[in-house]
């Protein structure tokens, strides 16, 4: 059992050592420690809903399931303390003072190219919110192996041309802003009327208004940022929706506006395709009527 340090504080590479880690049906790596909250059923489902075409390229990552991952060191510590406390930490129980130090997940390097990503599901308001932190890690973790499919990248890019409404994370927002040279926050401009539009802008030839469309000015490092934001984003609503029944709206923040939903569902469609649910997970889009 790893020993603690002053406070029920232990050392995150010492729970990687002496944790056992287990693999889930699929294939996910991961391992609980201390008083995490989190039923087994719940566990199970959440790791289970991951389908195996991800997983693969998920190899070198464990999932560490702890009650609180902390981002800083702790204060009031002893020399010998302090010295442990700069290396990444987690507490085995939850306390009003650990949270204030805890981050929603930390990555850890565990040598031989093996990744530790402990997830503090203390901080987490109820299984929604744990289930999309650990997607959306997922999804990341995949992204950066496998990278963006044209057919996604088509799809996202052609929206955003589109001026498509809103996104689905505030890095993907942002990422698609700047690659057409607006502000981070910014507003696609919205178009005047048809009758209008004539009258609202400057005269040009046909010949111009055909060159200036076809060359727009882009950003091609945003746009890589933005489909590799938008792709990520897709994976975990998707997974998400394979996990348990949701209202897209649960996702809003607000920063930015979330994506239209018939733009958000050909994506997670497109997704569902590329990535097919494993046995006893379905996958369905499902729109509210206006009252």
């Amino acid at each position: 059992m790893a020993d603690s340090l002053p406070g029920g504080l232990v050392l995150a590479t010492q729970v990687a050592r002496e944790t056992e880690v287990r693999r889930s049906s699929n294939g996910v790596h991961f391992a609980t420690f201390g008083e995490t909250g989190v039923a087994d059923l719940d566990l199970d489902r959440m790791l289970e809903a991951v389908p195996t075409t991800i997983v693969s390229a998920l190899k070198a990552n464990t999932y560490y399931f702890v009650p609180l991952a902390l981002r800083e060191p702790a204060q009031d510590l002893d020399a010998a303390s302090q010295r442990k406390a700069d290396q990444p930490m987690v507490a085995r129980s939850y306390t009003e003072e650990f949270s204030d130090a805890a981050i929603c997940h930390r990555n850890v390097e565990l040598g031989h190219g093996n990744r530790g990503i402990f997830i503090s599901t203390r901080l987490m308001g109820d299984r929604f919110a744990l289930c999309f932190e650990f997607f959306i890690n997922v999804a990341h973790a995949f992204v950066d192996e496998a990278g963006v499919p044209a057919s996604f990248a088509d799809l996202a890019w052609q929206q955003a041309v589109a001026n498509v409404r809103g996104e689905t994370s505030l890095d993907a927002w942002e990422s698609r802003n700047l690659a057409f040279g607006r502000p981070a926050n910014g507003e696609p401009e919205a178009q005047a009327p048809r009758r209008n539009r004539a009258a609202s802008q400057p005269q040009r030839s046909f010949a111009a208004t055909l060159s200036a469309a076809a060359n727009p000015a882009i950003d091609e490092r945003e746009k890589t940022l933005f489909l590799e934001a938008g792709f990520s984003d897709a994976i975990a609503i998707y997974l998400l929706s394979l996990a348990m029944d949701f209202d897209y709206g649960e996702l809003r923040e607000r920063e930015y506006p979330l994506l239209a939903p018939a733009a958000l569902a050909a994506r997670l469609k497109l997704v569902a395709e590329l990535f097919p649910p494993n046995a006893g997970y379905e996958f369905a889009v499902k729109y509210r009527r206006r009252a």
